[in-house]
């Protein structure tokens, strides 16, 4: 296994290769979304990327891994852990997606590295890192209309590192920022497109529930009680 001074080391590395302007191609076909769930039970982990057709949203395919985890729990390092099952899931995929919208942060990260930007790396595709909590950085009050948002600055140096946008009104903002390939102003407004009618995009909303699927299903089949 990795070791945490190894895991930060490849962070800053790897962190040197993100690129933050729009690589997508026009137009976008198909979207992912991407989630990890972890059994409270066990050390079991499961990854899900579903594929979309980004204009209806219609699932076009789902692949799942589930294993157990393989990196301990320390924060700042969680894509050590997360990225295993979504490199395994993301191999089964018939339909790779243009973009992937991942369920974490991107740059908005202590070392401007987090899971979506360690994703999009290592797979070589555009992705958007979009948090339900803030991990790291600092920023202003946002208006409770939907579609406002505020810049997320970094604690050290005050660098934007992401967007803290309000996807409905009134409800609890979600943590925008640039995984690979794509401006945080694109990353944006497709997260804020894609939040239909809940606070989650909608990409998150479909791959989360079939990550808690599949960890159902290997439980049933691999677990004897």
């Amino acid at each position: 296994m990795i070791s945490e001074a190894a895991a930060i080391a490849e962070q800053t590395r790897l962190r040197q290769q993100i690129i933050t302007t729009d690589q997508l191609p026009d137009p976008i076909q198909f979207i992912a979304g991407t989630d990890v769930e972890y059994d409270k039970e066990s050390d079991l982990i499961a990854g899900c990327i579903a594929v979309m057709d980004y204009k209806t949203l219609e699932v076009v395919e789902i692949a799942t891994h589930v294993m157990h985890v393989t990196f301990p729990y320390i924060p700042g390092l969680f894509s050590f852990r997360e990225l295993p099952p979504l490199l395994v899931a993301w191999e089964k995929l018939q339909q790779k997606p243009d973009l992937l919208v991942c369920d974490g942060q991107g740059m908005a990260h202590p070392r401007r590295f987090g899971m979506a930007s360690h994703l999009g790396v290592t797979i070589g595709k555009p992705t958007i890192g979009c948090g339900k909590t803030r991990l790291y950085g600092n920023h202003t009050e946002l208006d409770i209309r939907k579609g406002s948002s505020v810049p997320l600055l970094a604690e050290d140096d005050n660098a934007v590192i992401g967007k803290v946008l309000r996807t409905q009104e009134g409800i609890n903002p979600v943590f925008v920022s640039v995984g690979h390939m794509i401006s945080l102003e694109t990353a944006t407004n497709i997260v804020l497109s894609l939040a239909k009618q809940y606070r989650l995009p909608e990409t998150t909303r479909i791959a989360d529930h079939y990550g808690r699927l599949a960890l159902e299903e290997y439980k049933r089949n691999n677990m004897t009680h």
